[in-house]
């Protein structure tokens, strides 16, 4: 069933939440330079995240473990210049918050400050209170993230599905519960089942955001390369396909290089 929209000049925490009660679902997608984020925004997205994910659509690494916070700075820095409504999530990379709460506040203070962001998002749940809880009482806002959490992939050796076992689906439900009290302003279910997930949406009054958990959460997000089709190695069942740009940029480039090398480009109508 369909939820008239509220129309948000600039969307914000408080929106998230007011979407979250009015049934509205929530839209999020990643963005990492100017120019992708600048057409994703124009679309009407409610929230970009700067994800770490840049690390492997973005650097080719194969985890998301090598980017480095000065890179995700730069990635947000180039995505908030070219934004008008939505609001910017920048993730907090591998090693810049897990073992250190003045760490953790350190690094986001950083993201706040060198890039605009307008609030970060950290994998984990009590077993990185001490980090929420500073970066939330210096007024940064928090999106938790549970269930798969790529930054922990060598711990879980698999990107399969998380909390299918009963012990491990408490501890979501109750990480999910801590971080509502903690004070986050929404959460990313990553690749669960999806009633748990459903169970933890309707458990929590912040909005919980899925990728790969189900239509029972209050928004959906997925890595725009792979929603676009740029990249074609990354099958997952959860993923939606709306465009097959590697093959259609292939076509372009290559004939480009034809039109190059039978001197057709450029022609007399392409040249002073």
């Amino acid at each position: 069933m369909s939820v008239a929209k509220k129309e948000y000049k600039r969307v914000t925490v408080k929106s998230l939440v007011e979407m979250k009660h009015s049934g509205e679902k929530i839209s999020m997608l990643t963005a990492y330079d100017y120019s992708m984020a600048k057409i994703v925004d124009n679309a009407g997205i409610d929230v970009i995240l700067v994800g770490d994910s840049a690390s492997n659509v973005m650097a080719g690494h194969e985890t998301t473990l090598p980017i480095t916070l000065d890179q995700m700075i730069y990635h947000a820095s180039s995505v908030v210049r070219a934004i008008d409504r939505a609001l910017v999530v920048v993730d907090l990379p591998f090693g810049s918050y897990q073992s250190d709460p003045k760490e953790a506040l350190r690094s986001a203070i950083r993201i706040m400050k060198e890039s605009g962001g307008h609030a970060v998002k950290l994998e984990g749940g009590q077993e990185i209170k001490e980090s929420i809880k500073r970066i939330l009482n210096a007024g940064i806002p928090v999106m938790g993230h549970l269930g798969l959490t790529p930054q922990s992939i060598y711990k879980f050796g698999t990107y399969t599905v998380r909390a299918k076992e009963e012990a491990e689906a408490a501890k979501l439900i109750e990480d999910a519960r801590f971080l509502e009290k903690a004070g986050c302003f929404a959460i990313v279910l990553e690749k669960i089942p999806a009633t748990l997930a459903q169970q933890v949406a309707q458990s929590i009054t912040i909005p919980v955001i899925g990728i790969g958990a189900g239509g029972g959460v209050d928004g959906q997000v997925l890595v725009l390369h792979d929603l676009l089709g740029m990249t074609h190695e990354f099958n997952p069942r959860f993923l939606r396909r709306y465009m097959n740009l590697y093959d259609d940029m292939n076509k372009a480039i290559s004939q480009y290089v034809s039109d190059v090398k039978s001197q057709d480009f450029p022609n007399e109508n392409e040249q002073y």
